[in-house]
């Protein structure tokens, strides 16, 4: 069954999607989102991705040791698990991606690619050579730290560099053909990253912080670095990364709040649904990023990483992943070439993938 594919600015030109990050299999092991049918509260089905004409998905496995002190790597290995299953009911529509032919192939054919990423290292429960057991399972993509853990500190946490032992698991994930992920990471821990990687790497879902001054996006100097390497970065769609008035009046009072650690679970979801009960920003705000980062790094360094079913809070006119053509248009009216509207959608991470993962696709698959 081939998917949709959405007529760019040019006539005859198809656009697919390629997006760098999801959370959407914690709603479905909570019990709130089918996935398969598209029914209940995800962002992120089946039907949603045939809609939009999508080509890749990455699936985030998220566990932080901290609420799974005695079972981080248990808890990681059921997600996992639950995303290989859930891919697998799909009636082949998807399968997991582990190498770069298989990944050339099923954006080839109209079928949809999944890739499992995990979205920080506290699984590997402080051991940079636990990751090749995560290799196993199918992982393909890693973000080192969500929060300062044994590997590294983060964007929110104290901004302290790789440790020796995240040092050790870039050399490890490169070795394995697994993209590094720097999403989240602090700045001096990017810096480690960049000069010690020997492999482009990717910022999965960060935005540009001279627009939207938030630690967790990406400055023009680490947009230039991340473009020298061959790397991409994918706007998140989260407003509070997007649009600075919704940083400055909505996200920072409430994110340190939501991040304390004594802050009780409700609470969290409490002030979440706050978060989402403000006004959204336009659709504009994210070809503004966009254009940005084309200024700043060249057109090949940006994708999509919408951060789907993981924020609360999405421009107007988004609100699942069957929404994403809307993107094209929006990159349509300020200018970009069919071309260049590709190379965002799709094109730069299936580039970067391509490069990363196992096996060696052709020219003309990538």
């Amino acid at each position: 069954m081939i998917a949709d594919q959405h007529v760019g600015p040019e006539v005859g030109v198809a656009v697919r999607f390629f997006d760098a990050h999801c959370d959407t299999i914690a709603k479905v092991l909570a019990g709130t989102h089918d996935f398969n049918t598209g029914s209940g509260t995800g962002q992120v089905s089946l039907p949603g991705l045939r809609e939009a004409g999508s080509c890749a998905q990455i699936f985030a496995c998220f566990v932080l040791e901290k609420w799974h002190p005695k079972g981080a790597r248990t808890t990681a290995n059921r997600i996992i698990r639950a995303i290989v299953r859930m891919v697998q009911s799909s009636d082949g529509n998807m399968e997991v991606i582990r190498s770069a032919p298989q990944l050339a192939r099923v954006c080839g054919d109209g079928s949809i690619g999944a890739i499992i990423a995990m979205e920080g290292a506290d699984p590997l429960e402080g051991c940079a050579e636990a990751l090749r057991d995560f290799w196993e399972l199918g992982v393909r993509s890693l973000i080192l730290a969500w929060g300062d853990n044994p590997f590294s500190g983060t964007a929110f946490g104290r901004n302290t560099p790789l440790t020796a032992e995240g040092r050790k698991l870039v050399s490890l994930a490169e070795d394995l053909h697994v993209m590094i992920d720097v999403s989240h990471l602090s700045d001096r821990a990017f810096a480690d990253v960049k000069d010690i990687s020997r492999a482009p790497f990717i910022a999965s879902h960060s935005n540009c912080r001279a627009l939207c001054a938030s630690p967790r996006n990406l400055s023009d100097a680490m947009i230039r670095q991340l473009a020298n390497r061959g790397g991409v970065m994918g706007i998140n769609l989260y407003s509070g990364f997007l649009d600075p008035e919704f940083l400055r009046l909505h996200d920072q009072p409430l994110r340190a709040r939501i991040l304390a650690s004594g802050t009780a679970t409700s609470e969290r979801r409490a002030l979440a649904l706050q978060l989402a009960s403000f006004t959204r920003p336009t659709l504009d705000w994210v070809a503004r990023h966009v254009l940005h980062a084309v200024n700043v790094g060249g057109e090949d360094c940006i994708g999509i990483g919408g951060d789907l079913d993981g924020i609360m809070s999405l421009p107007v006119g988004v609100d699942s992943v069957s929404d994403y053509p809307k993107i094209v248009d929006c990159l349509g009216k300020v200018g970009l070439s069919a071309m260049q509207i590709e190379k965002v959608c799709y094109r730069n991470f299936m580039r970067a993938f391509s490069a990363i993962l196992p096996g060696k696709a052709s020219e003309e698959e990538t």
